[in-house]
């Protein structure tokens, strides 16, 4: 089966892409047994969606009266409820985040093997320097829009991975901490 996909011109870019998308399937049902189905977790989820309205609604009713201590001091005990809530649920999620880093590793491992100093794919343009050497990562020759194993099954990976997660319903909270992307907006409390 493989021999004849690789036999394709396009052959190896779909082997990768469609071991990524078995891995991604695979790294969800592992996190799905040790996460998403225990109690702990459902009931984490349900305390921060239920503590993300209550703070929404809080500042929006904020910002139409005049701010007063003591609504200020409830906003202060939800958004530390909030917080405390989502490290609970990013602690969680370790055991399952480190069996999925092994399965992604001996994965990648496999892959390395197979593609060893193989150009799987060309991309349509000449790339920036810095993602040309990890575009070009192992490949022997100068050609810059020559694509190596490992570019394109870290780009399925990602964009893969994620958008199954949103699909099954696996995404984090709205709420969440983590939720808020790599730059977190600062606190103005803490100035």
């Amino acid at each position: 089966m493989a021999s004849t996909i690789a036999s394709f011109k396009y052959g190896d870019s779909l082997v990768v892409v469609g071991i990524s998308i078995c891995t991604a399937f695979l790294c969800e049902a592992i996190s799905w047994v040790l996460i998403y189905r225990t109690n702990s977790y459902k009931s984490l989820r349900s305390t921060i969606d239920k503590a993300s309205k209550k703070l929404e609604v809080m500042k929006t009713v904020e910002t139409k009266v005049s701010i007063k201590k003591s609504k200020t001091k409830k906003i202060d005990r939800v958004e530390t409820s909030l917080k405390e809530s989502s490290r609970d649920l990013s602690l969680s999620k370790i055991k399952s985040g480190v069996v999925v880093a092994l399965v992604l590793f001996v994965v990648f491992g496999f892959l390395n093997s197979l593609f060893e100093g193989k150009s799987i794919a060309k991309l349509p343009f000449s790339p920036a320097a810095l993602v040309q050497k990890m575009s070009h990562r192992g490949i022997p020759g100068d050609d810059p829009t020559d694509c190596s194993m490992a570019f394109l099954y870290f780009l399925c990976s990602m964009s893969i991975r994620t958008n199954l997660q949103k699909f099954l319903g696996f995404a984090p909270p709205r709420g969440a901490a983590g939720s808020q992307g790599l730059f977190p907006m600062p606190d103005p409390k803490t100035n």
